[in-house]
C-alpha cells in the first residue's frame, strides 16, 4: 500500500451524521489494501457513518503500544475498531455483526481462525500451534476466561473508554501489551464480551521468526511480569516451577540443549509442540 504520507484515513457511509465507526490498523511492513478495500465495501453498506485509518508504523516510529494510542487520537468515531494489518476479512457480515453486539458490551473481541492446509515446512511451527489451539478461540471458550483471552488482533470498543486507558506505552517490542490491556479492563469492572466474528491471520511466520518472535515475547513478560502474574498461562507454570525449585534446572537445561531444541522447532516439518512449551518455560527461567 502506497502512502503520501504516514497514515491514510477514508472516510464513508453516512457522512451527514457522526461517525459512528473507526477503523483502526495499525501497518508495519505489510500491503493491507485487500483489508481495506473489503472493509470498505462492508463501511458503504453499513448505512452509518464510518471511517477506516492505517498508520505507517515504520514511517511513525511509534512501536505497537504507541501506534495504537496515536490511531485512537486520530479517530472521530464513537466506535473503534482495531484490527491487525496482515488480518484478512472473510465474512460478508464482519463489520455489521460488530456493530450488532457493540450494544451488549464496551468491549468486544472477535477472534481470529488460520488457514486450513499447511502452506510451507518453513511455517509449520506456527500452523500446528494455531490448529491445536483452534477450539479454545471459539467464543464460548474465551468466555471462560475473557479478561486473559483479550487479544489486540481484532477488537471494537467504546471510544472514550479506550483514551481512559490505552495500551501501556512501556511496550516498544512484540508482545502482551494486549494481555496487560484485558488486565486493566478487568481491574476498572469494563465488561467484554468475546463473539464468533474471526478475521483470518492471513501472514503465518517462518519458524525462525516465530521463535525469535516467541522469546521477543517473553522478554516483554518478564518485565512486566508483576502485574501480568494472573493473566499468563506461562507465569502460572513458571510459578509452579520455582515452588519446587525447578527454576535453575529449567535454566541449565536450556543453556546446554536449546540450541538442539531449536532445530527441532524450525527445521522439522512436525515440529514438536510439547517441546515448544517446554523451550519458552525453560527460556523464560534464564531470563
Amino acid at each position: 500500500m502506497d502512502f503520501l504520507g504516514d497514515y491514510e484515513r477514508w472516510c464513508g457511509g453516512d457522512t451527514s451524521v457522526r461517525t459512528a465507526l473507526s477503523v483502526l490498523i495499525p501497518m508495519y511492513r505489510y500491503d493491507c489494501s485487500q483489508l481495506v478495500a473489503d472493509l470498505r465495501k462492508q463501511g458503504d453498506a453499513l448505512g452509518v457513518g464510518y471511517e477506516i485509518i492505517v498508520a505507517d508504523d515504520e514511517k511513525l516510529r511509534l512501536g505497537r503500544a504507541r501506534v495504537r494510542n496515536w490511531l485512537a487520537d486520530k479517530a472521530q468515531g464513537e466506535k473503534l475498531l482495531f484490527i491487525d494489518c496482515d488480518a484478512g476479512v472473510d465474512d460478508a457480515h464482519f463489520l455489521e455483526r460488530y456493530l450488532k453486539a457493540s450494544t451488549q458490551a464496551t468491549v468486544v473481541c472477535g477472534g481470529q481462525h488460520n488457514v486450513d492446509v499447511l502452506p510451507s515446512p518453513d511455517v509449520s511451527l506456527r500452523f500446528y500451534y494455531e490448529a491445536a489451539a483452534h477450539h479454545q478461540r471459539e467464543a464460548a471458550r474465551r468466555n471462560q476466561r475473557p479478561y486473559e483471552r483479550f487479544s489486540s488482533f481484532n477488537f471494537l470498543i467504546d471510544s472514550k473508554t479506550f483514551r481512559s486507558i490505552g495500551f501501556d506505552e512501556r511496550f516498544t517490542e512484540y508482545g502482551h501489551e494486549d494481555t496487560l490491556f484485558g488486565a486493566e479492563l478487568q481491574r476498572r469492572g469494563i465488561g467484554v464480551l468475546h463473539i464468533d466474528n474471526p478475521l483470518l491471520n492471513t501472514d503465518i511466520e517462518t519458524n525462525a521468526v516465530f521463535l525469535d518472535k516467541s522469546r521477543t515475547a517473553l522478554r516483554s513478560l518478564k518485565r512486566m511480569e508483576a502485574e501480568l502474574q494472573d493473566y499468563s498461562t506461562l507465569l502460572r507454570g513458571y510459578r509452579k516451577v520455582r515452588r519446587l525449585g525447578l527454576k535453575r534446572l529449567l535454566a541449565c537445561l536450556f543453556r546446554r540443549y536449546g540450541t538442539r531444541w531449536e532445530r527441532q522447532l524450525t527445521e522439522s516439518a512436525h515440529p514438536s509442540l510439547g517441546l515448544f512449551k517446554l523451550y519458552k518455560l525453560a527460556y523464560y527461567c534464564t531470563l
